[in-house]
């Protein structure tokens, strides 16, 4: 009798329960026939793109690239197919973040030097709203349901929060000093703010917009990104040549990892098994396995790395290079899928359920079979 259950799957985990007509397949068979040895992450083009390129954010689509241009005042969006820039976009003055909206419509662009947010309409690349945000606003994360935008304002020590269906400010958040960037949690409940000069993380509920937690961490905290499974932020410490692994349950520092030198931004792999950290005084990548927070690979890029964007397939990163005027696209590299937990063979007719592990990138798609 074949088994009819459909196996079920969820971040790599996946487990099986069928009244078996035989003996379940060696799965680790399967998988070390599909796939062959690891590759190295590896700058695959690179792109020029205007004067000094900071921010860079992808389509949820994975199609499209904006990358903003501080020294040029205007926004560069590249395809993702060829590699190259299709339109410029003229925003503010000195064009530092952008982050996209979770459908992909808009993309907001924090102008740092002319205290103010440019709205880009993706589907036309052009800028349909400039709304004024005082104090040198630097960085700008979405809420996941998209109604909410959350603003550092650098030069100011607070957070601006913005309604994106009338792009005004609903709410200012006091913060650290110098608030750089944010990230917000999965579940949208909380953003984590980078405070550069107070050396510390201040975390908001967003549903009060209140700072429930300021947690310290290394020299001047620049960047910061959360796992998909919302459980740990990673920041990097721009003048302590480390990044900080928060637990998001209970807002401590539970691992510090070194890096290179200058660690400036971070972005996580769709998966969440790395961690990619732009160095931008040792031009390099740092590649993080957060399951171990240990480096495992260290990327050669182009001249003083900042921004850093992970593709929605999580077969791409692309970083920003400030003085060399480039986009460099890594090409990440793969591990071939590996299985804990092989299950022993079945008796024809009795039910029995047994749990594996499939871990491998990119995440492999896993099929049982009796």
């Amino acid at each position: 009798m074949a088994n009819t259950d459909r196996p079920r799957s969820h971040n790599g985990l996946s487990w099986v329960s069928a009244a078996l007509g035989g003996t379940v397949l060696a799965l680790a068979t399967i998988f070390t026939a599909a796939v062959g040895a690891a590759a190295a992450d590896t700058v695959a083009a690179t792109v020029p793109v205007g004067e000094a390129p900071n921010g860079v954010a992808i389509t949820p689509d994975g199609t499209r690239v904006y990358v903003t241009n501080r020294d040029s005042d205007a926004v560069s969006v590249i395809d993702t197919t060829s590699d190259t820039v299709t339109v410029t976009v003229p925003v503010g003055d000195g064009p530092t973040a952008v982050a996209i909206t979770p459908d992909g419509t808009r993309a907001y662009v924090t102008n740092q030097f002319g205290d103010s947010v440019s709205v880009i309409d993706t589907a036309t690349n052009a800028v349909t709203a400039n709304f004024p945000v005082r104090g040198n606003p630097s960085g700008v994360a979405i809420t996941p349901d998209g109604t909410h935008g959350y603003i550092t304002n650098y030069g100011r020590q607070t957070v601006s929060v913005i309604d994106t269906a009338t792009n005004a400010v609903t709410a200012s958040v006091w913060t650290g000093d110098s608030p750089h960037r944010a990230a917000i949690t999965p579940d949208g409940g909380h953003a984590y703010v980078t405070n550069l000069y107070s050396n510390s993380v201040s975390v908001i509920d967003t549903s009060t917009n209140a700072v429930t937690a300021n947690v310290p961490v290394g020299l001047n905290p620049s960047g910061v990104a959360i796992t998909p499974d919302g459980t740990h932020a990673y920041v990097t410490n721009l003048n302590a040549t480390s990044v900080s692994v928060i637990d998001t349950a209970t807002n401590a520092v539970t691992a510090t990892v070194p890096v290179g030198e200058g660690p400036t931004t971070v972005a996580i792999t769709p998966d969440g098994t790395h961690a990619f950290v732009t160095n931008q005084a040792s031009d390099t990548v740092s590649v993080i396995d957060t399951a171990t927070n240990t480096l495992t690979a260290t990327v050669p890029v182009s001249s003083t790395p900042f921004g850093v964007a992970i593709t929605p397939d999580g077969t791409h990163a692309y970083v920003t290079s400030q003085r060399s005027d480039t986009v460099s696209v890594i090409a990440i590299g793969t591990t071939p899928p590996a299985l804990a937990g092989a299950p022993a063979g079945g008796v024809v007719d009795q039910p029995y359920e047994h749990t594996f592990t499939v871990s491998g990138t990119p995440a492999p798609t896993v099929v049982v079979t009796a």
